[in-house]
Parts: C-alpha cells; sequence; structure tokens
C-alpha cells in the first residue's frame, strides 16, 4: 500500500515537472499570453473594511508570497522571452505581484482582471473585456494578466494555485490552455 502511494506521488511530480518544461518551451518562443494568478496571500476573501485605494485593508501578499513573485520572475527572466506587456487586477496582491515578478515601468491596472462573485452580472462583461485583450495581443514577446483564481476559472474552466501561470490562446469564444507553470 505504502509503496503504490509512493509510486503515485512520484509519477504525480513527473507529469507536474514535464507539463511545466512544456510551459517554458512555449514562453521560450514569445508571443504568449499568461493569465497569472497571484502569489501567496494567506486567508480568503476581503476584510469588512476592504477599499481598493488601501492595502492595508486588503488581503496581501506574505513574505512567503513575495518571495515567490521575485522566484517567478526570475525564472521569466531565465527562461522566456520578455515580458513585453503586464497588466494587473487593481487588488494591492496582484499589482504587488507584478511588480515584484517583472519591474514593470507599464504596469496597467485592468479593471476586468478585478475579482468577481461566481454570480455577479459583472462577470460575463469583463471576461469579455480580458478576452478581447488576449485576442488583440501580437507582440513578439509574451503579455502577462496577474489576475485572481476566480477569473482564470471563468475564462479557463479550470482552477489554479497562489503563483501558476496559465498560458492560454483564444479559441472560438474562449480560451484554450496551451501549458501551465507551477512555482
Amino acid at each position: 500500500m505504502l509503496r503504490s502511494l509512493i509510486l503515485a506521488l512520484a509519477l504525480l511530480a513527473a507529469t507536474a515537472a514535464g507539463a511545466t518544461e512544456a510551459g517554458w518551451a512555449l514562453l521560450r518562443e514569445g508571443g504568449h499570453v499568461v493569465l497569472l494568478r497571484h502569489a501567496f496571500a494567506p486567508g480568503s476573501g476581503e476584510p469588512a473594511n476592504f477599499d481598493i485605494e488601501t492595502c492595508n485593508t486588503q488581503r496581501n501578499l506574505s513574505d512567503a508570497g513575495r518571495q515567490q513573485a521575485r522566484k517567478i520572475g526570475a525564472l521569466f527572466a531565465a527562461r522566456a522571452a520578455p515580458v513585453e506587456r503586464v497588466l494587473a487586477s487593481r487588488w494591492c496582491r496582484t499589482t504587488e505581484t507584478a511588480r515584484l515578478a517583472f519591474r514593470p515601468d507599464n504596469l496597467e491596472p485592468f479593471a476586468a482582471l478585478d475579482p468577481f462573485a461566481p454570480d455577479s452580472p459583472s462577470k460575463d462583461a469583463q471576461s469579455k473585456e480580458v478576452l478581447e485583450q488576449i485576442r488583440s495581443w501580437s507582440g513578439s514577446g509574451n503579455m502577462v494578466m496577474v489576475t485572481h483564481q476566480e477569473n482564470i476559472a471563468a475564462l479557463t474552466g479550470e482552477s489554479s494555485r497562489d503563483g501558476e501561470a496559465v498560458i492560454v490562446s483564444p479559441q472560438g469564444d474562449g480560451l484554450h490552455v496551451l501549458g501551465r507553470i507551477r512555482f
């Protein structure tokens, strides 16, 4: 029983590592779009006194999250074509992830990447705006969109982990997941 469990865990780790390597191969080519879930921010939801303009009223990155964001940036710099454009939700944990990872001079706050409730009336409109940005991307480098779990799930039908990169391309009315990179 223990031997089977160890074998299953080893196989799962090898599969994830292979998927990550395939993701890096895509990003080395350039011209791709990455939906990046913000780095580790403990807890869930927002505090009762949430104010989008005031970071200390929000759920923010922990020290481990800041370290994760720096690691993401270092690995992108070493293993991918340049990041030409960075858009982020207006929440502090996403903008901090973007700044620590990519140090963009031109970080673009993009309200369509802000989190929404699953039954939110703005969900479809936000997703449509994000899809329009993705469809219009034609750079030779990569574009990174730093956002939240619920947005990635709505756009791809798949969940993501803290700091996970999901490489996507337009397909029909939605997105196709080309690859993933776990940090």
